[in-house]
C-alpha cells in the first residue's frame, strides 16, 4: 500500500474515531501525523494496519487506536507540559506535539531516541525535546509536568 494523507485519514477515520475516540482535536491531531513516516520500510504495506508494528530493539510502533485511546484519556490542553516515556520511533510524540504547549520525551533505547529525533526533524513541529534515559527516574530539571503518558516501561532497568 502506498502511503499518503488519504490512507492516514481513512486509517483514523476506520480504526480511532469509529471506536470510542470521540475528540475531535485528538482525532485532527491524528490525521495530522501520517503514520507511515514513522514505519520502517520494510513495513511500509502495513503502515495504516490496526496494529503495533516493529521498529528495532524489540519495540514497536503502538496500533493507532492505542495512541489515540491513550491520547484522549490525558486530556491535554494547549499550555500543558507532556512527559512522554517510552518514546520509541516517536510518533506518539508528534500527536502529542500537536496538542501540547511542550513535550518531553524519554527512551531508554539510544538509537530510538536518534531515529524518534529524525522522524520529528521532518515535520513541522518544535515543541519537544527528547532524552535518552531511564523513565522511572522522570525528568526532574523540567518538571513540573501536566500530564505523563507512559507508554512503555520494563522491570528489566
Amino acid at each position: 500500500m502506498r502511503h499518503n494523507a488519504d490512507n492516514n485519514t481513512e486509517m483514523i477515520d476506520d480504526q480511532v474515531h469509529s471506536r470510542d475516540v470521540k475528540d475531535e482535536k485528538v482525532i485532527q491531531a491524528m490525521k495530522s501525523i501520517d503514520r507511515a513516516h514513522f514505519v520502517e520500510q520494510k513495513y511500509m504495506d502495513l503502515a495504516y494496519a490496526d496494529r503495533p508494528l516493529p521498529i528495532g530493539h524489540n519495540q514497536t510502533i503502538s496500533q493507532p487506536y492505542i495512541v489515540g485511546f491513550m491520547t484522549e484519556k490525558l486530556d491535554i490542553h494547549k499550555d500543558h507540559k507532556v512527559l512522554e516515556i517510552g518514546s520509541g520511533c516517536g510518533y506518539q510524540t508528534a500527536v502529542l506535539c500537536k496538542l501540547a504547549q511542550k513535550v518531553f520525551a524519554i527512551d531508554i533505547v539510544p538509537e530510538l531516541v536518534d531515529k524518534a529525533r529524525k522522524n520529528l526533524k521532518k515535520m513541522d513541529l518544535d515543541n519537544y525535546e527528547f532524552k535518552c534515559g531511564n523513565g522511572r527516574k522522570g525528568w526532574p530539571e523540567k518538571s513540573p509536568f501536566d500530564r505523563i503518558l507512559v507508554a512503555a516501561a520494563s522491570s528489566d532497568y
